[in-house]
């Protein structure tokens, strides 16, 4: 009978380890979103067992593994014992990421060595650690892009463009453009909810072909975090010595098909550094995803973004040098109030065939009374007669579809994408006089009324379709070929509410504009992360509404295209502890349209017969060992006036004269820009970081014909931080930022005209403290 029993119970054992199986949960470590496709392999010999579902997950049924070695293109390998019938491993996003996965370059996830084109990804970990106050701290780690820092998050921007608040760049979320063609704001990304970004990534150059106008210099796609695996949240507050005071908060849970995250951050500062700087801002995200099945999947997102702040407008030479930061008025503002709304169904056909429909909303309302429009009436002797501004709102409300299917094809491992854009989106805009009062003793202006006389008034209903089609092709195994055609029509029936001659407008006006834009691309893999890129591109970019019809606009505007030829590569060296890119581009631009500063400080657009930009940007990794990386991105480039000219005004004499600019370098182009990071994670204290950032910008003329210049800036800056991974203080964080380390005095931006130059000031040293508490569960 023992005996009996003594085999009875090594049976059990025997069934016990024959049945055994170990779960194995795969996540993101900062977003905690599940990944799939990661690959799990045999420690021991290196074969691949499997690779995790949708889901994340992937069951370990072998038996006699010990370790398991996790991996996921774009994330740090990990090695994990096998003791349990559950591993949680959660993937860090690589600091030097060889292939990062992308979408942006075809509304699909790729490889990057795979698309023929420059573009650049800041991923979570970046994000995580920068911690950012404002996006333009993220966007300048890029190789050839300034994001221009204006204060309270309002920003313009210079990628393969001289620095310019014109609509030569497309800013998306998820994909979808958070603007309509027509009505683009260089500041538009303060309507974007920083707290809920988990990726950013950055086309340089037109993707007209793909994205449609406006991504002339470059397209910036803003991926939103996702429902994390089981439940995960996380709370953080910081300051700084200018009280600045921000909250962040979100979390969400995903259970059986449904998954849910909801984020965002309520910012406010108050008497800052600079006067009259003060502001609010409310921003939140809102997804979910349903699964209903293995191929099928719907993802429903909302985002929010209120903002209220004073602008002070731009500075002289005599109040920048003494580092007197005042404004020389209190009544200037800007209101703005952002929604959108999407739902987008995914469907997986089979192997070879996928499909998405994305239906969506947007609701905008920017109002202001804008210190640029503030502008001194003189005589044609300089004297000073009066002043005036205006107040404006301008709406807009949107209707849209994006429809895209995907096609493999056994023929030589070819793809074909295709796809159709529609969008709705009928707008309003009124501006009216103010006349402004002034201290011509203090240059300071007192006050304004109101006259009630409208400038301008009107309705546009805006109703802009386009088709597109890519196909891509692998001749060979390294080779693949990518060939692209997007066809656009942009069209804006203008409604005017003024009485009949009180502006230059009909009562009515149609306007439409047609394009296709080609493009045409290789990517060639020697293998060992080592290849080359080459395409030619058109971009496009119509007149926006607001140049079009605005009674201030004296000069008809044309569109505008632009013809783009690259080449690049990259390639990695000593065991992939190196990594360079490098991209050449020669950007032609005919009838670019530009902004032309007048003598009284307002602007106006014209075309320029031709415009040439030509650059490289580069951007080196290394990280010679686990503990230490190095990141220098830079980009050399010259922006010339081709053919160009403008009419200047003499108003003493009454007469005019045309200057001839061809040759000239564009002004506000600086010739170099780099952005340089140090960053030291120690081992022996995990959690652990502290990075040291370069920013250079170069000098650059500050008008066309060349005679003024800025002299640039260097700046510096330090960031420290710890996140408790153990014990008791588990998912606690800190972190201490200073920027502008050695409390340079520079300008962001620099602008000249007959009266003298104007400064955009950028802060003083500046010293942000924060913490934070995260938690998850899967």
């Amino acid at each position: 009978m023992k005996k009996l029993f003594s085999l009875s119970i090594l049976f059990i054992v025997f069934l016990s380890r024959a049945y055994s199986q170990t779960n194995v949960i795969v996540t993101d470590a900062n977003t905690h979103e599940a990944i799939a496709g990661a690959m799990i392999g045999n420690a021991s010999d290196g074969g691949k067992i499997g690779t995790t579902n949708a889901k994340g997950r992937y069951t370990i049924t072998q038996q006699n593994i010990a370790q398991v070695k996790v991996s996921m293109v774009g994330y740090t390998t990990q090695t994990i014992n096998i003791n349990g019938s559950k591993a949680d491993v959660a993937l860090t996003p690589s600091t030097l990421d060889l292939q990062p996965v992308v979408v942006t370059a075809s509304r699909e996830g790729q490889a990057r060595q795979d698309a023929p084109i420059a573009i650049s990804k800041i991923n979570s970990t970046q994000i995580k650690d920068t911690k950012a106050t404002a996006i333009y701290q993220l966007l300048n780690k890029v190789n050839g892009v300034y994001a221009v820092d204006l204060g309270n998050e309002q920003h313009t921007m210079a990628i393969r463009q001289p620095i310019t608040y014109n609509a030569l760049y497309l800013y998306m979320e998820d994909g979808l453009p958070i603007r309509p063609t027509g009505i683009f704001n260089h500041n538009s990304l303060y309507e974007i909810n920083m707290s809920g970004v988990k990726d950013i990534e950055v086309i340089k150059g037109p993707a007209s072909s793909l994205y449609g106008s406006n991504s002339i210099g470059g397209a910036i796609n803003f991926i939103t975090q996702g429902p994390p695996s089981g439940y995960a949240g996380n709370v953080s507050i910081q300051g700084d010595n200018y009280h600045y005071r921000r909250v962040d908060a979100d979390g969400g849970f995903t259970q059986g098909k449904f998954g849910l995250y909801i984020g965002g951050y309520i910012a406010r500062q108050r008497d800052g550094w600079q006067d009259y700087s003060d502001f609010n801002k409310y921003s939140a995200n809102f997804k979910t995803t349903y699964d209903f099945n293995a191929k099928t999947r719907l993802t429903t997102s909302a985002a929010y973004n209120n903002l209220n702040t004073q602008t002070p407008g731009s500075l002289d030479s005599a109040g920048f040098y003494s580092r007197n930061y005042g404004a020389n008025q209190r009544f200037t503002y800007r209101k703005v109030e952002s929604f959108r709304a999407s739902t987008r169904l995914d469907h997986q056909w089979d192997d070879n065939n996928a499909t998405f429909v994305t239906l969506y909303f947007r609701h905008n309302s920017t109002a202001q009374l804008p210190s640029y429009y503030i502008s001194d009436v003189r005589d044609n002797a300089g004297n000073y007669l009066s002043s005036n501004g205006q107040v404006n709102d301008q709406r807009f409300q949107s209707y849209g579809l994006l429809a895209q299917h995907r096609v493999n094809f056994n023929f030589l491992s070819s793809r074909l994408i295709g796809g159709v854009y529609v969008d709705d989106s009928p707008s309003s805009y009124y501006a009216q006089y103010l006349d402004i009062d002034k201290d011509v003793q203090n240059n300071y202006y007192t006050g304004f009324t109101n006259t009630g006389k409208y400038i301008d008034d009107y309705k546009i209903k805006l109703f802009n379709t386009a088709a597109y089609v890519q196909y891509e092709i692998k001749p060979t195994e390294a080779l693949r070929i990518v060939g692209g055609l997007r066809y656009d029509r942009v069209h804006y029936d203008f409604t005017n509410g003024l009485p009949a001659g009180q502006t230059k407008y009909k009562q009515q006006e149609t306007n439409n504009f047609n394009i296709v834009a080609p493009k045409l691309g290789l990517t060639y893999d020697f293998g060992n992360n080592k290849g080359f890129y080459a395409n030619y591109s058109v971009g496009f970019q119509p007149p926006e509404t607001g140049d079009l019809y605005s009674a201030r606009q004296l000069t008809p505007l044309k569109q505008a295209t632009f013809d783009n030829y690259e080449v690049g590569g990259w390639f990695t060296a000593f065991d992939k502890k190196l990594r360079l890119e490098v991209s050449l581009y020669d950007l032609e631009g005919h009838n670019e349209i530009i902004n032309q500063l007048l003598p009284d400080n307002t602007t106006q657009n014209q075309n320029a017969g031709a415009t040439r930009h030509r650059g490289v940007e580069y951007a080196l990794t290394l990280a010679p060992v686990q503990e230490l990386s190095f990141r220098f991105s830079g980009t050399n480039a010259r922006h010339t006036y081709v053919n160009y000219s403008e009419v200047v005004a003499n108003y003493s004499t009454g007469t005019n004269t045309v200057i001839n600019y061809d040759g000239k370098r564009m002004n506000n182009a600086p010739a170099w820009i780099a952005n340089s990071e140090l960053t030291y994670k120690p081992l022996y204290l995990p959690g652990f970081r502290i990075a040291g950032e370069w920013q250079h910008i170069n000098q650059y003329y500050t008008n066309p014909a060349n005679t003024k210049t800025y002299s640039g800036y260097n700046i510096y800056n330090l960031r420290v931080g710890y996140n408790a991974l153990s014990s008791t203080l588990k998912g606690m964080g800190i972190w201490f930022n200073v920027l502008n380390l050695t409390n340079k005095l520079y300008a962001t931006t620099v602008t000249s005209n007959q009266y003298g130059d104007t400064y955009n000031a950028a802060a003083p040293r500046t010293y942000t403290l924060g913490i934070s508490y995260s938690f998850s569960k899967y």
